[in-house]
């Protein structure tokens, strides 16, 4: 008999012992869903959409802002002379979700999506080194990313693609140049963990140009934020102009 002293047959002896009218209602179980927790707009909620700027750390550009709403669009400069911290590189980032003053981290064993739009100009090329638009990392100093969407030349070509970032786990890529100076839609989810998961969607207007998924290690340790913006290494100059990035309609969900 299981602890406590109750086993099947003695539930089942008591239910029909009830009164013939008793019926006994089964408590549906929670059915998971995809829950909106983030959706901020440009227009009213501007860079307190996030929880940390980025924008020109080391001061190279002085009296420029390079991230800032536009109408409903949120817009990142880069400009060939911009530097980051790090001199070998250029940043302008924002990191982190706000949601009415909360920040919105993501935590071990929870799944979230972003969904967003995004505008490449064909300024803003691949390079053979990094270039990333987006990223999860931990937060503090000194740590790599977890998972990136980088512009990339390779094989000869200007390619997009989605990897977790170790072991480098390619989850997908696909050709650049056609999903350039058009909107695109953006669907990244992420199981958060060290046995994780990654699915990565572009759509062209109504043509789904890549839907993949890998599994992976996608957690380090405390929790880990989005970041958005343009982050890219110096050493391909040949590829580096003056450019921009485009996002609207940015969306976070988790799995709840």
């Amino acid at each position: 008999m299981p602890a406590g002293g109750i086993d099947r047959r003695t539930v089942l002896t008591t239910a029909l012992a009830l009164p013939a009218m008793t019926t006994l209602t089964a408590v549906p179980a929670h059915a998971a869903s995809w829950q909106l927790r983030w959706n901020p707009s440009p227009g009213s909620a501007g860079l307190n959409a996030f929880e940390g700027i980025e924008d020109d750390r080391a001061d190279s550009h002085p009296g420029v802002t390079h991230i800032y709403p536009q109408g409903e669009t949120y817009r990142f400069d880069m400009h060939t002379q911009d530097r980051d911290t790090a001199t070998d590189r250029q940043r302008q980032e924002v990191r982190g979700m706000r949601q009415n003053g909360t920040v919105l981290n993501w935590k071990n064993g929870e799944t979230w999506k972003v969904t967003y739009q995004m505008f490449i100009p064909s300024s803003l090329q691949a390079t053979t080194s990094f270039t990333h638009v987006f990223q999860t990392k931990m937060p503090g100093t000194g740590t790599s990313p977890l998972t990136v969407m980088s512009l990339r030349h390779t094989g000869g070509r200007q390619t997009i693609e989605f990897k977790i970032f170790e072991p480098e786990v390619l989850v997908g890529r696909v050709d650049l140049p056609p999903l350039q100076n058009k909107w695109i839609d953006v669907e990244i989810e992420q199981r958060v963990g060290n046995s994780g998961r990654v699915r990565w969607i572009l759509r062209d207007g109504g043509t789904t140009v890549i839907d993949a998924a890998k599994n992976g290690d996608t957690y380090l340790s405390d929790v880990i934020r989005p970041k958005w913006g343009i982050y890219r290494s110096l050493s391909d100059s040949a590829h580096l102009k003056n450019c921009h990035l485009l996002l609207r309609n940015l969306k976070g969900y988790q799995y709840v």
